[in-house]
């Protein structure tokens, strides 16, 4: 994994899809900045202790945040309200990024169900 394949992603799109996605991978990387940057699934990954905590990708009518795990948003869904949501994905304009606060609140989701050593947490969700 690395920062390079992120940079190749983001460079074969168009905008506003590019700057989007860029604003979004900063915001994530000031949440979390000792986030190991790399691709899974074919899409713009980043991980904490060995476990992906947060992605996004570009589709053709929308952008895609996605936690890695299909509890995240449920236990958010107050504040995803505005937007087209499933159990692990969560659109966006292209041409709007996740507001800071609330990309914040998904990898302190997500960060939740890990464990210090890298395991998923014991906490009853997936």
């Amino acid at each position: 994994m690395s920062r390079a394949e992120i940079d190749a992603y983001l460079a074969d799109l168009g905008e506003p899809e590019r700057s989007t996605l860029e604003e979004v991978r900063r915001i994530i990387l000031d949440v979390v900045p000792e986030a190991v940057e790399g691709i899974s699934y074919a899409m713009p990954a980043f991980r904490v202790r060995g476990q992906v905590v947060a992605g996004f990708a570009a589709f053709k009518h929308h952008l895609s945040y996605f936690p890695h795990s299909g509890s995240v948003i449920p236990k958010l869904s107050a504040e995803v309200a505005r937007y087209t949501t499933s159990k692990g994905a969560l659109q966006f304009p292209v041409d709007e990024p996740l507001p800071r606060a609330l990309v914040e609140r998904l990898v302190a989701v997500r960060l939740s169900q890990l464990a210090p050593d890298g395991s998923r947490a014991r906490t009853g969700t997936a």
